[in-house]
């Protein structure tokens, strides 16, 4: 047995048994777990999928949020047990796998057009 395979085997314990299908666009809920002392909370951050980057056990998405008139971006690792669950609010229609355009857009530019099935 290589090292090769050894870290795979160790790579796919990790993974979580089921993944929120999401995809770059939509608008998400995520729940992250926040550790404050010895207590722990559900903190939820709700914004658009920037990008959905890595695979198998590394796979992260950039969600995007404006707060106060200030975007703010956080970066969640896709399997990490502090990711509770991630909830797909609305399907948008892109035409891009990342969507670091948005970052430079303000107010009703920075949407993104929902995707009507």
């Amino acid at each position: 047995m290589s090292a090769y395979d050894i870290i795979r085997e160790i790579e796919t314990a990790q993974l979580k048994a089921t993944v929120d299908e999401f995809c770059v666009g939509d608008t998400v809920r995520v729940y992250g777990k926040i550790k404050e002392g010895n207590r722990e909370r559900v903190q939820v951050f709700e914004g658009v999928v920037l990008k959905r980057q890595g695979g198998s056990n590394r796979e992260t998405f950039t969600v995007r949020k404006t707060s106060n008139g200030v975007g703010v971006e956080k970066t969640w690792p896709l399997h990490s047990p502090n990711v509770e669950k991630i909830e797909v609010i609305r399907h948008g229609k892109v035409r891009r796998a990342k969507l670091n355009y948005l970052r430079d857009r303000v107010g009703k530019k920075a949407k993104v057009r929902e995707l009507v099935k």
